[in-house]
């Protein structure tokens, strides 16, 4: 068997410092909890430079703590054209988000852009920026991010048994 993971998940906010890393740990636990890590691998990254190897904010860390999400290890890290090619999804966080992306991807590779709350059923369509804000806006994100990769893992499950892999 491969050590090579089937599908490569990439969640992209602005800094990469709050929303992104947060989905990251979110998706890669849940990654870890279906036993499906060895198969999909999850990576974060910013469409802005401000943050480039630094760790997540302290709030986002903390939040993600209180619920078992582990961001610690996590350093922050631009979103590269070269990205588009690696990546299976490259997940956004905001309609922003999405326009830069889209601006930065190669056009045989911008099919793979879609933002994380389309997979879940929900009037919210993207996932605010806590970090001008007080802490609920981090719970908040949590509440939203869960949702999102919950449903999201569905799809990584259809997409992996369709690619021949029990999921």
């Amino acid at each position: 068997m491969s050590s090579e993971p089937v599908l490569k998940v990439l969640m992209v906010c602005l800094g990469n410092i709050c929303r992104s890393p947060t989905a990251h740990g979110i998706l890669q636990k849940r990654l870890v909890d279906a036993g499906l890590d060895t198969l999909v691998s999850v990576d974060s990254a910013g469409t802005g430079d401000w943050h480039v190897g630094k760790a997540p904010d302290a709030r986002a860390t903390e939040a993600a703590a209180a619920r078992n999400y582990d961001l610690a290890a996590l350093r922050a890290r631009q979103v590269t054209v070269d990205d588009f090619a690696r990546f299976d999804y490259v997940l956004a966080m905001d309609n922003m988000n999405i326009a830069d992306l889209c601006r930065l991807s190669p056009p045989e590779q911008v099919h793979k852009i879609q933002r994380l709350l389309d997979f879940v059923s929900s009037s919210v369509e993207e996932v605010p920026d806590p970090y001008f804000g007080g802490e609920d806006g981090f719970e908040y994100v949590l509440d939203l991010v869960e949702a999102a990769c919950d449903g999201f893992l569905l799809q990584l499950k259809a997409d992996l048994d369709a690619r021949g892999h029990k999921a």
